[in-house]
């Protein structure tokens, strides 16, 4: 496995906590890659491994800069930053006006954070936090390069109406106009659901509608919503994140995503480093 893309339609379903979260209990090597053309928040909400913030000038904005001339993958790690606990991450965009500065380079960016899996030197997977992906987002032109594409709902019906509706399209753009093609090649299209875990139902009625639209996608697990864990995770509280319903969920949906997808996540890249074991 190389790049693995999160991303929802519209709200805000925990994009970026829930890409920390997957980072945090990754069992390979992992790098964590603020990918959100609005901007990112982690330079806000969380701190560096010496203790202060995150320096918003090293991340995307360098990356913006270095990629006009080409970005070989190993380039990457010269724009990561390692965060409190360890997890290496490359920093969003201050804002959305930045994102001039990538015009017609997520193509490159996306073969970049696909190939680093495959480096002689320091090779890890990645994990994309793509924010909100919408018809004209230009961040969909990295998505092509994923192998895995894993689309993040709340479990209201406008919500999961929206969902069905995006995997569908994106499902046309990257694998054809032929409907379920997203079944025949990559990346795979995923939906993780943002719920009570408890709910054991839930999932499978999400996916039968999934199935039933034909939109190539099916649910892969659900996420916790659990408002303390994530700040436990951001460092905003105190607390054994490691033990939090979030931390938890995010380790099935881990361990599931290997045991279905584990023979096309074969590669070099070394054991897990990541933040929460």
């Amino acid at each position: 496995m190389a790049l693995i893309a999160l991303a929802a339609d519209k709200g805000s379903p925990g994009v970026t906590t829930t890409a920390v979260a997957l980072s945090a209990v990754w069992p390979r090597r992992v790098l964590l890659a603020e990918a959100d053309p609005a901007g990112g928040d982690l330079v806000y909400r969380s701190a560096a491994a010496h203790g202060g913030p995150l320096d918003p000038n090293i991340g995307m904005l360098s990356i913006a800069a270095t990629a006009r001339r080409g970005l070989a993958a190993e380039q990457l790690w010269d724009h990561a930053q390692p965060m409190s606990g360890g997890l290496d991450v490359v920093v969003g965009l201050g804002n959305a006006e930045q994102a001039v500065g990538l015009a017609g380079l997520w193509p490159t960016l996306g073969r970049a954070f696909n190939g680093l899996a495959e480096t002689a030197q320091q090779p890890a997977d990645v994990i994309a936090d793509c924010g909100r992906i919408g018809p004209d987002a230009a961040v969909s032109e990295m998505l092509s390069q994923a192998a895995l594409v894993l689309l993040l709902a709340r479990t209201e019906p406008e919500h999961l109406a929206r969902i069905r509706d995006r995997a569908a399209a994106l499902s046309a753009k990257l694998h054809g106009a032929q409907r379920g093609a997203a079944q025949l090649g990559l990346p795979l299209i995923g939906v993780l659901l943002i719920a009570d875990p408890g709910n054991t139902r839930l999932p499978g009625q999400v996916n039968d509608m999934l199935v039933a639209s034909q939109t190539g996608a099916r649910v892969v697990g659900v996420i916790a919503e659990d408002a303390v864990g994530a700040g436990q995770l951001s460092g905003r509280k105190r607390g054994r994140v490691e033990k939090s319903l979030l931390i938890r969920s995010a380790r099935k949906v881990v361990g599931d995503l290997h045991q279905q997808f584990g023979s096309a996540w074969a590669g070099p890249a070394m054991p897990g480093t990541g933040a929460v074991q």
